[in-house]
């Protein structure tokens, strides 16, 4: 398949510009966030306005089929206001991914209208999908379906199986309004994300709302950017929430050490310690976000040519986005222990990017066995490729 040309370099730009002009507000709306445990109607319409939500999606359907490198950089933006927002962004971004795998006329009917986001979870126990007559019987209940509470179409993933036997994850498409919600999101961070859990009970779904992702000869689309797996974009975008979060964090703490003299103690600002503190800081995050785009950006101009992602790149993007999760963390909580009782109030900025890297990092993206994997990888040895 040929690759279409990429998007023009002044509409790339734009996106991160759009992105960046967010953050102020979103830094506002933070603690609203928090509270409304979801993204507030006024945060939603900002993010809508500025096509947050459609960065993803095939041009065919009205999106910007952004190419990774850029992808990333508008996420850690975001990020660098509001976790919660970026978080959710970077869910939603990944579902709409599946319009590669649909009809046209059926991707139109999902993602068409400019306030169209999808969401999905993970399933809780088995769900079970029958076949029916034109369709699917689908009953199940799945969980952590963060930006399920300003979605309007809801994905559910149920086990299958190819006519030559080979399991598959068949995921199937439906309104929002066709599910049960429950809404469990209690948690330490990431409050605004509203990762709820829905069921649904017998629901019948059309085969042409069903698709089984991440299979090349099941696509649709020709651009690059659907060659690479919504795992591989999920990863780096989870990836680079951290390190926004963390900038943010690193931004609030220079202006704290800037200002600050603790109770009989030298000014923040001339303590080599907090010096130090903060340009090893910027070097870790600098660092960890550099390996992240030249990864992408490398990896895309390869599948340009070459028209898939070899494992050596599988492994690399993972590894890359992982290592961004860890620094990030890393950072936050260094920051957050040398601002001393200041970062405990929630008043300051510091506490609720505290608890949300923090929720980031217990997150499956940030786990350390897969910088396991990258080692075993490096060794010739054979690894599990589920998170790749």
């Amino acid at each position: 398949m040929n690759a279409p040309p990429s998007a023009p370099a002044e509409a790339t730009h734009d996106h991160i510009a759009r992105a960046r002009a967010l953050i102020p507000m979103l830094d506002a709306a933070g603690p609203r966030i928090d509270a409304a445990r979801e993204l507030p109607p006024d945060v939603v319409d900002a993010m809508h306005n500025a096509q947050m939500f459609r960065l993803l999606l095939p041009r065919s359907v009205g999106g910007a089929e952004l190419d990774p490198a850029t992808y990333v950089q508008v996420v850690e933006a975001i990020a660098a206001g509001d976790g919660s927002a970026a978080w959710c962004m970077n869910q939603g971004s990944g579902c709409s991914m599946s319009a590669a795998y649909l009809a046209p006329q059926v991707a139109r009917r999902i993602f068409g209208h400019s306030r169209d986001v999808l969401a999905w979870g993970q399933a809780r126990g088995r769900a079970q999908a029958e076949k029916a007559d034109g369709g699917w019987r689908v009953t199940g209940t799945w969980y952590f379906a963060s930006g399920s509470r300003h979605c309007t179409w809801l994905g559910a993933h149920c086990p299958g199986v190819l006519a030559d036997g080979t399991p598959v994850e068949r995921t199937m498409l439906f309104p929002r309004a066709a599910a049960s919600i429950d809404d469990v999101w209690y948690v330490l961070g990431l409050r605004g994300t509203g990762s709820d859990t829905y069921s649904v009970d017998n629901l019948f779904v059309e085969d042409d709302y069903t698709l089984i992702r991440d299979r090349p000869e099941l696509r649709r689309e020709d651009g690059v950017l659907f060659r690479f797996t919504t795992m591989n974009m999920y990863a780096s975008g989870f990836g680079a929430v951290g390190l926004g979060i963390a900038r943010g964090m690193l931004d609030s703490f220079v202006n704290l050490a800037s200002d600050k003299t603790p109770h009989q103690s030298q000014a923040m600002r001339d303590s080599h310690v907090v010096q130090a503190l903060i340009g090893r800081s910027d070097t870790r995050l600098k660092a960890a976000r550099g390996l992240l785009i030249q990864v992408l950006a490398d990896t895309y101009a390869a599948v340009a040519i070459r028209g898939h992602l070899t494992l050596d790149e599988r492994v690399a993007i993972r590894q890359a986005a992982t290592f961004a999760i860890c620094e990030a963390r890393d950072v936050v909580n260094a920051l957050w222990h040398e601002a001393g009782a200041t970062a405990i109030f929630d008043t300051q900025p510091f506490e609720r990017r505290f608890r949300d890297m923090n929720t980031v990092s217990q997150q499956v993206q940030g786990r350390a066995n897969h910088l396991e994997l990258a080692g075993r990888h490096l060794m010739g040895m054979q690894i599990n490729t589920r998170w790749i």
